[in-house]
C-alpha cells in the first residue's frame, strides 16, 4: 500500500490508447484498485447477496490510474485512488458525482474524514483505508537505528548497495522533503535541488527502483531497506513471520488516504454505489479491515479487529504523518523534473 499529479495530467492526455468497455449490464461490476486491497471474501459475499458478477483488476501507481482514467472510457465502476489524486479527478472532471454524502456509507465515516480538502463536498467519493509510507528494514540485516530518514536517505555503511526505493516520486519525493524540513510541494527551484542532491547522493547505494515484489524483495533479504507502508510492512511481519521492522522517522511519515470513486461514464453507476454501501456496513467493514491490514477511515467492531498497538504498532504511528498534497502546476513541473534527473 504505493501511493504524480499535474504533469502527468498532461503526459497522460498525450496517450491515446483504447480500452475496451463492456456491455451495460445491471449484473456487472468491474473494479480498478491497488493490487490485494480488496477483500476476495468480501466481493464473494457481496456477489451471493446480490448477484451481480464483480471483476477486480489491480494497479500499483496513482499514476497508472490517471493515466488509464484520462485515456477515456476505461471500463470501470469504481476505482480507489490517494487523496491528492482525487482532487486531480475531479478538477479534470474524469469523476461522477454520484452523491456520496447521501448514501448509508458517509454515515459510517469517521468525522475526520468527511469532506476533507480533496473532495470538499463529500460527493465524488467514500474513503476506503488510510495509512502512511516510510521506510521498512529486514532487522537480519540491519541492526542500527530507525528513527530518522537519515539511515534511509544517508545510510550507513551496512545499508549501501542494499535499499530499495519506489518506482515512483509520489511519496518518496514527500519523504525527502520531511527529512529536508522542505514544505510539500514547494515551488522553489532552489529547495528542490536540495532535494535532488539528496537522491542523487542516495542513488548509488539504492539497488532497486521499484514498486512491485516489495514483500519479496524485503523478505527475503534481497535488500536491507525498502521505502514501503505501513500496513504491508505489519502484513508481512505477521503472516509471514519475517523479522521487519516499520521505522518511525522523528520528521515524519507521508499519509495516504485511498478511496472508492466512480469515473465519469461508469456503465453500472448503481452496482457501485450498493457496492461502496455493502463495504461501509460495520460487519463487512470489520472483515475488510482484518483483510488489508490498512486503518479504517469507516467504523468498525472493535471487539472483532485484530490489530490494535500491542500487536500491529505500524498502524498507530508515533511521529508526525503528513498527508501528501496535490501539487500546483509549477510545484509538480520541479518534482517530475527531479525525478526525471534522478534516473536518467
Amino acid at each position: 500500500m504505493t501511493r504524480t499529479t499535474i504533469a502527468a495530467l498532461a503526459m497522460a492526455g498525450a496517450v491515446s490508447l483504447a480500452f475496451s468497455v463492456p456491455a451495460l449490464a445491471e449484473g456487472n461490476l468491474a473494479i480498478y484498485a491497488w493490487a490485494d486491497s480488496i477483500s476476495p471474501e468480501m466481493v464473494a459475499k457481496f456477489e451471493k447477496e446480490t448477484g451481480i458478477k464483480v471483476t477486480v483488476d489491480a494497479f500499483s501507481s496513482n499514476e497508472d490510474l490517471l493515466t488509464k482514467l484520462q485515456a477515456g472510457s476505461s471500463g470501470y465502476d469504481i476505482v480507489t485512488p490517494s487523496q491528492h489524486f482525487v482532487k486531480i479527478m475531479i478538477d479534470s472532471g474524469l469523476l461522477e458525482d454520484f452523491g456520496a454524502s447521501s448514501m448509508a456509507a458517509y454515515s459510517q465515516v469517521l468525522p475526520d474524514w468527511q469532506k476533507p480538502w480533496w473532495d470538499a463536498t463529500g460527493n465524488h467519493s467514500i474513503p476506503l483505508a488510510f495509512g502512511n509510507a516510510g521506510y521498512t528494514v529486514n532487522r537480519d540485516l540491519y541492526k542500527g537505528p530507525v528513527d530518522s530518514w537519515k539511515t534511509y536517505f544517508e545510510p550507513p555503511a551496512e545499508l549501501r548497495g542494499k535499499i530499495a526505493s519506489l518506482a515512483q516520486p509520489d511519496e518518496v519525493i514527500p519523504a525527502a522533503e520531511n527529512y529536508l524540513g522542505i514544505k510539500y510541494c514547494s515551488e522553489d527551484p532552489q529547495e528542490m535541488k536540495r532535494v535532488l542532491d539528496l537522491l542523487l547522493a542516495q542513488k548509488p547505494f539504492v539497488a532497486a527502483y521499484s514498486s512491485d515484489n516489495i514483500e519479496n524483495r524485503i523478505g527475503s533479504g534481497e535488500v536491507a531497506a525498502h521505502f514501503w507502508w505501513d500496513g504491508n510492512t505489519m502484513r508481512l511481519r505477521r503472516n509471514d513471520k519475517a523479522n521487519v521492522e516499520y521505522a518511525m522517522p522523528k520528521e515524519g511519515l507521508v499519509g495516504w488516504l485511498d478511496s472508492y470513486v466512480v469515473p465519469k461514464g461508469a456503465a453500472n453507476i448503481e452496482n457501485a454505489k450498493k457496492f461502496i454501501d455493502f463495504m461501509a456496513q460495520l460487519d463487512n467493514a470489520t472483515a475488510q479491515y482484518n483483510y488489508y491490514g490498512h486503518s479504517s477511515p469507516v467504523k468498525i467492531d472493535e471487539s472483532k479487529a485484530l490489530y490494535n498497538k500491542e500487536n500491529a504498532p505500524e498502524l498507530f504511528p508515533t511521529v508526525p504523518v503528513k498527508m501528501g498534497q496535490a501539487c500546483s502546476p509549477a510545484a509538480q513541473e520541479l518534482v517530475t523534473k527531479v525525478w526525471t534527473q534522478l534516473l536518467q
